[in-house]
């Protein structure tokens, strides 16, 4: 091993050092959903929305508590106004429903051969809701929204902004969970550094980091990953044939984990062995364009600035210009939560305006075509005092979890 910590140990060393964490995360509570829906129904008021439909999915589930995964039956709920839930399922999962609800309300079964969406429209007329405006979750399958839009009559339009004006704010206690699972997933990077070796497979490290995130205590493993050695590297989220690792390859490794449904995401990228000149070289200017998008991370500014930030940094060192190559090319960062990426997108054009409490990536990856790509990405959570990391940034290209 190294001085800083890269190659030298084995899969079994590391895998029988670690000692569970995740049984210490708490979970969601129901007042919490509560709070969400009273919320969701004062946004609702002020846009004169009169019902929200929510499909089965993460925003059902961060409303109601609900677990189900999307499928060719419409699953759902319709959220009033007045702060009412009222279920939509097949009456054969009316059991499986009840036992998944976190939060209470009225179900409505529909049987295989009826139209769940006439029953919906049946829901709004009984509860004297004959006009005025339906919103749907964006995440609703189009298959699902031509059935709603045949059968009522009200005006349909975009949840979205209901929605995300939700769910890009996060609690306290979503933060703490996120935190806990950043620091699992930066413990389980550590580890897989030391375990790589001249000629060991991204398959091989894939499956540590697995098995590594299980003996944390997350029982899913990993949530994702992606590892990628020397040119690999260069392509954002991998190839079909990944190279075994050689000597003075860059090591590009994204992963994170999940428990009570929130994940985490951190992406390190280091040397393994000697970096030149010009690897140095990229390595460093992403770390500038890191800190870049972090300082103009300020209560007030907007998503778009922060991506401005990174790439006119990265296009200072004559990289670039936009998303050309090598440079940037995508996006800065992405939201977090009950989904990987979701609101808010640090995008140029994006006038989201930062919160407290807004949770996103910072990573500003540099593209070399068919040399090696560097990204570094750590999460920031919004304060009224500024941002914060949930992870302690990458140290340098040989050190990369030096303080």
């Amino acid at each position: 091993m190294n001085k800083f910590g890269i190659g030298g140990s084995t899969i079994e060393a590391e895998l029988n050092a670690i000692k569970p964490m995740a049984q210490l995360i708490e979970p969601i509570q129901e007042a919490e959903y509560k709070n969400r829906i009273q919320k969701a129904c004062k946004l609702m008021k002020t846009h004169k929305a009169q019902a929200m439909y929510l499909n089965s999915g993460t925003n059902l589930l961060y409303f109601t508590g609900t677990h189900w995964h999307a499928s060719e039956r419409m699953v759902g709920a319709v959220l009033l106004e007045n702060g009412n839930l009222h279920y939509i399922a097949p009456n054969f999962e009316k059991g499986t429903i009840l036992d998944f609800m976190s939060i209470e309300g009225e179900i409505h079964c529909w049987e295989e051969h009826e139209s769940p969406y006439t029953l919906l429209n049946t829901i709004l007329k009984q509860n004297n809701i004959l006009d005025g405006t339906l919103l749907i979750d964006e995440s609703t399958p189009f298959f699902v929204y031509k059935g709603i839009s045949k059968a009522i009559s009200l005006n349909i339009e975009n949840a979205k902004t209901i929605v995300s004006a939700c769910r890009m704010i996060k609690s306290a206690a979503e933060i703490n969970i996120i935190q806990a699972l950043m620091d699992i997933t930066l413990e389980v990077h550590k580890a897989t550094a030391r375990i790589l070796k001249v000629g060991i497979t991204a398959k091989e490290v894939e499956d540590f980091i697995n098995e590594a995130h299980k003996r944390y205590g997350v029982i899913s493993g990993s949530y994702f990953c992606i590892v990628l050695f020397g040119k690999d590297s260069s392509f954002p989220h991998g190839v079909k044939t990944p190279k075994p690792l050689e000597i003075n390859d860059i090591v590009l490794v994204d992963t994170g984990c999940s428990v009570h449904d929130y994940i985490s995401d951190i992406t390190r990228t280091y040397i393994f062995g000697e970096a030149n000149d010009y690897q140095r070289t990229i390595w460093n200017i992403e770390k500038e364009a890191q800190i870049a998008a972090f300082n103009v991370s300020k209560i007030g500014n907007t998503c778009g600035t922060v991506d401005v930030s990174a790439r006119k940094t990265i296009e200072s060192h004559g990289l670039g210009p936009d998303y050309n190559l090598p440079g940037l090319p995508h996006r800065t960062g992405h939201g977090i939560g009950l989904d990987i990426h979701e609101y808010p997108y640090i995008l140029q054009g994006n006038e989201t305006i930062l919160q407290s409490g807004m949770c996103y990536s910072v990573e500003p990856m540099i593209c070399v075509p068919n040399k090696f790509g560097v990204r570094l990405e750590d999460h920031i959570y919004m304060t009224n005092k500024g941002p914060r990391w949930f992870t302690q940034p990458a140290h340098s290209i040989d050190n990369p979890f030096g303080n």
